[in-house]
């Protein structure tokens, strides 16, 4: 399906890798070409896409931008991303491909048939670009990124955050991939639930996601933030094991994940009927290939009289890779990377006919310009007060090295 629908300029596979718990309704949805289109503006966001959707309820696909922040915030971005997908973009599907099972639903299409048909004799064949070994190099010194932690801890002894999400970026020049190719690479190494390919013209986001940031179905909200991580270990069951009962025993981590949940509660509080915000789940400790992960579910009622779009503005930014409390931390985390953050950390999901949605958390992803043969991704992690510098440095090439892997390079 891949290999057809990349002959348009603009496409959105969003696949949950047979992770039945996390939407049983499809394993994949492929949307395919543009009907109709909303490139949003910073102002006026989610005004523009309210408008654009009431114009005419349909399927609706695409992304939300870090830079969004300011919709909710009073805040402004003057870093700019390496690779600009704008602060958001939505597009009706000229064809929509649904997976059920073993059900192929297509939708939109004039000629299913027909569609059918041409899908069916496309290649299957996913061949890798011709690339010499990859250089990947680090947007930050080691040096300039200790500094920058030691400087967050100052912030956090003085009482000004609890926690802040903290990133660093990684990036190469002058090279060549195939998006097909290295999203199925990236599938083989994290099949996780969330997982996207989504193309806009001639930028591509790989995206193998863990994290759901918010769906709605009727009336009723979901968010389940990820805060706690250990490492899998296939060779040995026991040890496995003591990895996943880890994260039930450490306070560090069932701190930083009830921190979140109480933002999140925060969040949703400010659209949700009184009293109907609560905590579904609270250590829920999830499985994926490489790693153990604790998350939490909440679960709210969306008030009667506000749109949908209240909902993901109000809440918008995702806790989990900002910190608490929000405004704040999204200013230190303005003052202290070296880049603009773009679409990680932002989202992709879809909007249905009937006003229900479902966005993803953009992490664990690939970003890469075709056109201007440029590749970028981003790797970091929560700082808090217990956070050493040294150990926070290794722990996020350590979280690049599923990347660096699938890229074939190595980091220089």
């Amino acid at each position: 399906m891949l290999n057809w629908a990349n002959r348009f300029s603009i496409f959105c596979l969003l696949d949950n890798n047979a992770y039945d718990q996390q939407d049983p309704s499809f394993e994949c949805m492929l949307a395919a070409g543009s009907k109709r289109s909303l490139l949003m503006e910073e102002g006026n966001a989610y005004r523009q896409l309210k408008d654009f959707y009431d114009q005419q309820p349909s399927w609706l696909f695409g992304h939300l931008g870090y830079q969004l922040k300011g919709e909710t915030e009073t805040l402004i971005s003057e870093k700019k991303a390496p690779i600009d997908f704008g602060p958001g973009f939505f597009f009706e599907p000229e064809i929509l491909l649904r997976l059920q099972k073993d059900q192929l639903i297509i939708e939109n299409g004039e000629n299913a048939a027909a569609i059918f048909e041409e899908i069916i004799n496309t290649s299957e064949n996913i061949e890798p670009a011709v690339q010499d070994s990859i250089q990947i190099k680090k947007g930050i010194s080691r040096q300039k990124y200790i500094e920058a932690i030691e400087a967050l801890l100052q912030h956090i002894k003085r009482g000004d955050c609890y926690e802040i999400n903290f990133c660093q970026p990684f990036y190469t020049e002058e090279v060549v991939i195939d998006p097909l190719y290295t999203y199925h690479k990236l599938m083989q190494q994290s099949p996780n639930p969330f997982a996207a390919l989504y193309k806009l013209n001639d930028k591509y986001c790989i995206c193998a996601s863990p994290e759901r940031y918010l769906k709605k179905t009727g009336q009723v909200l979901l968010s389940q933030p990820i805060k706690g991580t250990s490492k899998r270990n296939h060779l040995d069951e026991i040890t496995d094991e003591e990895n996943k009962n880890y994260l039930l025993s450490n306070q560090k981590e069932k701190s930083e994940n009830v921190m979140v949940v109480d933002l999140v509660r925060n969040d949703l509080s400010r659209v949700c009927e009184e009293g109907s915000v609560f905590v579904k789940e609270l250590f829920g400790i999830y499985s994926f290939p490489q790693v153990h992960q604790m998350i939490s579910s909440i679960e709210g009622t969306l008030k009667k009289d506000l749109h949908f779009t209240e909902a993901i503005q109000k809440s918008f930014p995702m806790g989990s890779m900002t910190g608490a409390p929000k405004k704040r931390v999204m200013e230190l985390i303005e003052q202290y990377e070296p880049v603009g953050r773009g679409l990680f950390s932002g989202s992709i999901g879809y909007i249905s006919p009937d006003a229900d949605f479902d966005f993803n958390v953009v992490i664990r992803s690939i970003f890469y310009d075709a056109e201007k043969r440029y590749l970028n991704f981003l790797a970091g992690g929560g700082i808090t007060f217990y956070s050493k510098p040294d150990d926070e440095y290794r722990e996020s090439l350590l979280k690049a090295e599923v990347i660096v892997k699938v890229l074939g390079g190595e980091v220089s």
